[in-house]
């Protein structure tokens, strides 16, 4: 089987997909994944003041240290506690009903304040691992953002240089992992290039 290469869209598309959906249906989840550095966050951010409604990250369902085993590490997207996202607040936005959560931070090793997030007609889900494969039913349109390797690095060295090694040999690869193995790219609904000097071509993927 052979994909053939994706065509290339105006940047518009992606707002154009969801302000679509958003007319079409009562309750539009979207996710938005791909490589630290891609972009995600100012993208959500980007359609949540277009739109408003909800913006879920991933980042704040990071493992805490017991569930950091080398079996779940092996495991292709297993770099996040999905799990908890998924029956905290996944489940039950998607149901129509009020979620609650704790996020988990990373600097100070404990949970932080609880966070009330209530239905809305747009959640928007952002972060590495939003597009794993047991979260993709429950949404509306799935987003990949894509970043040269390249650039990717001199992103992390502007942002921040003293984890840029950490980056590299640990979560960089973690992340590399889960993108071949799910095929992330190939469900995408768009996929964004933000490493390009318009600020984030979307290419839609073509038909296999």
């Amino acid at each position: 089987m052979v994909t053939k290469p994706a065509k290339p869209t105006e940047a518009s598309i992606a707002i154009a997909r969801i302000e679509t959906l958003l007319a079409e249906r009562d309750c539009v989840f979207v996710a938005i994944d791909g490589p630290c550095t891609s972009g995600k966050t100012t993208f959500a951010a980007t359609v949540n003041k277009r739109f408003g409604g909800n913006v879920l990250h991933m980042d704040d369902f990071f493992l805490r240290p017991e569930q950091r085993t080398p079996e779940r590490f092996a495991e292709p997207g297993g770099n996040v506690d999905r799990e908890r996202f998924e029956t905290e607040v996944l489940a039950p936005l998607a149901a129509g009903q009020a979620a609650q959560y704790r996020p988990w931070d990373c600097h100070t090793g404990d949970f932080a304040v609880a966070y009330a997030v209530e239905p809305a007609q747009l959640t928007i889900v952002e972060g590495s691992y939003s597009m794993h494969p047991a979260l993709r039913g429950y949404y509306d349109c799935m987003i990949c953002l894509a970043v040269d390797p390249a650039e990717q690095l001199r992103r992390l060295e502007r942002r921040n240089p003293r984890m840029l090694q950490r980056f590299v040999d640990e979560w960089i690869p973690l992340e590399n992992r889960y993108f071949e193995a799910t095929n992330i790219q190939a469900v995408a609904d768009l996929l964004v290039d933000t490493a390009l000097p318009d600020g984030g071509s979307v290419v839609e993927p073509a038909n296999t």
